[in-house]
């Protein structure tokens, strides 16, 4: 009969792993950001001739997304979870809660960009307790 062995994981070596990769991403996103006046021109391609408008606010939202996705694998792989039905009476898991969030805040921010239009920060901040409440109760 033979035991078998569990290797220990060192889950604060990976986090700061990730930490640290994320923070090098953006440190390099900084970076390379188009400066005018040697200030950060934060509407300017990043890009010259680019067949997207990369400036340096799109960036940073892929940026987030990445870090948020990068967050919940850690946190799925860490600490396993069963789906719960909430009030939508679907069963979800952060996954889920994540994307209905995301999902959601893209709608609020359209909806304000009709009624307010421009600057979306009001749109952001009630993005943000949309977000908190999906994972609250959903």
């Amino acid at each position: 009969m033979t035991i078998a062995r569990t290797r220990n994981v060192n889950w604060t070596v990976i986090t700061l792993s990730a930490i640290g990769v994320m923070a090098a991403a953006l440190a390099t996103l900084f970076a390379v950001a188009p400066k005018k006046d040697g200030a950060l021109d934060w509407f300017a391609p990043m890009i010259s001739g680019g067949w997207m408008a990369w400036t340096l606010p799109v960036a940073l939202f892929f940026w987030v997304i990445a870090s948020l996705l990068v967050t919940m694998t850690l946190l799925a792989i860490r600490f396993p979870e069963t789906p719960r039905i909430g009030i939508l009476r679907i069963e979800t898991t952060r996954g889920d809660r994540l994307f209905i969030s995301l999902l959601g805040s893209a709608f609020l921010h359209l909806i304000w960009l009709y009624f307010a239009g421009t600057p979306l920060w009001g749109a952001t901040a009630l993005c943000l307790v949309y977000a908190a409440a999906v994972f609250r109760w959903v």
